[in-house]
């Protein structure tokens, strides 16, 4: 999927949105960290940072065009990121024309039995050959005719198997075969004391790349086994984008689905459908807890909403009676979003949301900076922090969320970001209520704290929180 931008032009945003009035979290890389802090402050209007700061910096008045605004947490990172560098690849000569091949009719096998030659001069000690191979074959180029070819074949005690002129290779490929189960690394090095022979290889083996399940390094990272996992009928809500549900990953996934924002045309599908699969997702791309039931609102569009379009997804989800809220988006502080948030701790539910990807000296991000709400970090497959992400002392866990494949809108993709990962800690937080279904939200954060492989500087720190998610060892924690 080619790398693009979501932009939502603040006008269509003012049109779209009303809420109470917040100043939305901002993902424009010309402002600076004054710029910032201000624009995310709830102070009306900013009242005491200068007017060019209010202001983005005369970038368009950045602050004020985004109003009401909340932010997925830089839904460019999550779903776009920046492709690595590559080398720019030299220009190719066109290929030639092609035309037939022409073959040498090749040269009977010699009669009667083969007596393998003895006394040969090996020009080289046996090679070793890695790989899976023919094993009683070999690929010689030849300089000759067919005439070359079958000398070669009765001085080494080789059989013709098939030759022909290689366009590609411009000399004659032959496939010797080995009658007498001498290994190919012997017959190598002698090939190679032979002067008529230019190029000499195994018969390597060769095969399709296509997969008939995908399973995500999460799995490993958090010691959690893909053959075992299961969050069978535990009830999720995500709050997010529309989704694709016709993509082969949430079939039989969504119980439920809710639009909070029921005049606004759905665009895009993509965030909503990849977290939804991380977190359920069935088939080649399963995801952490299948058989996971799933109770979507979609309450973001153009990677934006307002508070009381969350409120109404919030809502939403606390009448399905689930167990597990996964928030994966980012904005200001708001007390009636902190209210709502205590509220459903207090029914129960366990909170995750995403810290956010706005880089280390970002503001807080909320809900994730709540308490009672399970603010997670996103790690590589090596378990180094994204560099994006946010950093504080609200970041609570660690999990993988660098380049993973996921469903999304179009098929699949590869996503990026605090998004996912906390897709990743939901699903295995189904897991946990599945083994054990009256385990309370405060046992399990207890339990995710007190069991993550520390990252980082010792205990608790401000990047990885209590450290990476280890499903295994929480599972088995005792209160």
């Amino acid at each position: 999927m080619a790398a693009k931008a979501v932009v939502l032009h603040a006008a269509m945003l003012a049109a779209t949105f009303v809420g109470a009035p917040a100043v939305a979290q901002t993902n424009d890389p010309n402002l600076s960290q004054k710029q910032i802090d201000c624009l995310s402050r709830t102070t009306a209007a900013g009242a005491d940072c200068e007017d060019g700061a209010k202001n983005g910096g005369g970038q368009s008045g950045a602050g004020n065009a985004v109003g009401g605004a909340v932010f997925l947490p830089s839904l460019i990172v999550d779903l776009f990121p920046n492709p690595p560098a590559r080398p720019t690849p030299a220009p190719t000569q066109p290929a030639p024309p092609k035309s037939p091949t022409s073959s040498a009719a090749p040269a009977p096998p010699p009669s009667g039995p083969i007596t393998p030659p003895t006394g040969l001069n090996l020009a080289a000690p046996p090679r070793a050959v890695s790989g899976e191979f023919v094993p009683d074959e070999v690929l010689v180029t030849v300089a000759g005719d067919a005439g070359a070819v079958q000398r070669i074949a009765t001085t080494l005690g080789l059989q013709v198997r098939s030759q022909r002129q290689s366009r590609l290779l411009g000399t004659t490929l032959v496939r010797y075969g080995i009658p007498d189960g001498r290994p190919v690394g012997v017959v190598l090095a002698q090939l190679a004391a032979d002067g008529r022979t230019q190029r000499r290889e195994p018969n390597h083996i060769y095969s399709l790349q296509q997969a008939a399940g995908i399973v995500n390094y999460a799995f490993e990272r958090i010691a959690l086994d893909s053959k075992q996992a299961s969050g069978e009928n535990v009830r999720i809500a995500v709050i997010d984008t529309g989704i694709d549900d016709t993509n082969p990953a949430l079939k039989g996934v969504i119980a439920g689905q809710f639009d909070a924002m029921p005049n606004v045309p759905i665009k895009k599908r993509d965030h909503g459908t990849s977290v939804d699969g991380l977190i359920a997702g069935v088939g080649a791309l399963e995801g952490i807890a299948p058989g996971a039931k799933i109770y979507h609102a979609r309450a973001f569009e153009g990677g934006k909403s307002s508070m009381d379009v969350i409120l109404s997804a919030l809502d939403w989800a606390a009448e399905q009676d689930v167990r597990i809220i996964n928030m994966s988006f980012v904005g200001p502080k708001n007390d009636l979003l902190g209210t709502a948030c205590r509220n459903a701790r207090a029914l129960g539910m366990v909170l995750v949301a995403a810290a956010g990807n706005n880089g280390p000296k970002a503001p807080y991000g909320y809900p994730a900076a709540f308490d009672g709400v399970i603010a997670v970090t996103a790690t590589d497959a090596k378990d180094g922090l994204m560099p994006q992400a946010n950093r504080g002392a609200y970041v609570f866990l660690s999990a993988p969320g660098v380049e993973m494949v996921a469903p999304s809108g179009t098929g699949s993709d590869v996503v990026t970001g605090t998004s996912f990962a906390a897709a990743i800690v939901s699903g295995a937080i189904a897991n946990l209520i599945h083994a054990a279904p009256d385990r309370s939200a405060d046992e399990i954060e207890k339990a995710l704290a007190a069991t993550a492989k520390d990252l980082g500087p010792k205990g608790r720190d401000n990047d990885f929180g209590y450290g990476l998610l280890d499903i295994k060892a929480a599972g088995a924690a005792k209160e």
